[in-house]
């Protein structure tokens, strides 16, 4: 798996790094939940993980609707067969039904933006099999909760497992150097707002949309940045 590198954040749980973005793993015996998918092109390590492990996909839970977390959600699904999970805001932009729109940039962003995004290949459209709105609880990890959390995008979902004390950001929250507001915001007020909503979970473990996850007192990193974040 030249492109992709796979990373334990904790027992159960696998990072898997791509050239560029990410994804993770939630294993349970031979089930498994992926959360995002990298960007096209990444399927064929995904599924070729998937087989070296001996594990059957469940499920495929899309964070929101941007290319390098989607990008390999098609090609994953009509691999393994699993059902792939979309906020219903963000759903029609997986499907390919309508374009995604443009971010809504800082000065700071814009170069950072133009730099990455030529680079990003567009994501195939892919089938949403379950819309979701935000408070549903899937049935593994003791129970993992969606949050419906927008302003990066409109459908923005975290995913919080409250019997494993740990939380997947999606995008709402990055660990560049520092914990942060993720960049690139459809609706800046609105991600500073579902920031703070997840920093008032009680989470130990924190898996980001970019960087590195946090392992140890992730609460009270998100507290700490939060306090310091303004729309």
């Amino acid at each position: 798996m030249a492109d992709m590198d796979v990373v334990t954040v904790v027992p159960n749980l696998h990072l898997l790094r791509f050239e560029f973005g990410q994804a993770y793993l939630w294993r349970e015996g031979r089930s498994a939940t992926l959360v995002d998918t990298g960007i096209a092109g990444a399927g064929a390590d995904i599924v070729r993980y998937l087989r070296e492990i001996d594990v059957e996909l469940a499920r495929i839970v899309l964070t929101h609707g941007h290319e390098d977390h989607v990008g390999s959600a098609a090609e994953v699904r009509a691999a393994t067969g699993a059902p792939v999970l979309a906020h219903r805001d963000d759903a029609p932009i997986v499907r390919g039904e309508r374009p995604r729109p443009d971010p809504v940039l800082l000065d700071w962003e814009r170069p950072l933006f133009e730099s990455i995004a030529p680079n990003v290949p567009a994501p195939p459209p892919c089938p949403v099999d379950q819309e979701l709105v935000g408070g549903e609880v899937f049935d593994f990890a003791g129970g993992a909760r969606v949050l419906s959390i927008p302003g990066h995008t409109d459908g923005s979902i975290a995913l919080h497992l409250p019997k494993q004390r740990i939380l997947f950001t999606g995008d709402t929250v990055a660990h560049v150097t520092e914990v942060m507001l993720g960049t690139c915001n459809l609706d800046r007020p609105r991600a500073v707002e579902s920031f703070h909503r997840l920093a008032e979970l009680d989470v130990e473990v924190a898996c980001f949309g970019h960087g590195d996850p946090i392992t140890t007192a992730a609460g009270a990193e998100l507290r700490a940045a939060a306090a310091n974040l303004t729309p």
